[in-house]
């Protein structure tokens, strides 16, 4: 897995992108919901920027030579590495928030989407975040 500067725009987009796959697919709809929240633009991206950290990130989950929907899942260790390469306090907010709102849109949480979210919650120390009843706009 390839590895960005801490709180970089890189990183946060591989958490966002990461919560987009956790369930094994790429759903029209969340992709959608990327584009209306404008993740990379909150994020400090242009678009191709975005896709690129998508498509590397896809590389590194196909490297493992798993089949796709388990490639989506990494292991704890890794992903609690990936979290470690945000620790700005409002990154992690707005990571978290984008997360959530990309998981919920098809409304459904699959268990791997819900396996990012809970990590990235307990890492971070955002339980509270969760109880906002304010949608990320």
């Amino acid at each position: 897995m390839r590895s960005y500067p801490r709180n970089s725009p890189e990183a946060a987009a591989r958490l966002v992108t990461l919560a987009l796959l956790a369930d094994g697919d790429l759903s029209r709809i969340e992709l959608q919901a990327v584009e209306t929240l404008q993740v990379h633009q909150r994020l400090g991206l242009d678009r191709e920027a975005l896709r690129e950290v998508l498509h590397d990130f896809c590389d590194d989950l196909l490297s493992t030579h798993r089949p796709w929907g388990e490639s989506c899942r990494i292991d704890p260790q890794t992903l609690a590495g990936l979290l470690a390469e945000v620790d700005e306090p409002a990154l992690r907010r707005l990571v978290l928030q984008l997360c959530v709102a990309i998981v919920e849109a098809d409304r459904h949480v699959a268990e791997g989407e819900s396996m990012v979210l809970v990590a990235a919650v307990e890492q971070w120390g955002l339980q509270h975040e969760m109880l906002d009843p304010t949608p990320v706009a």
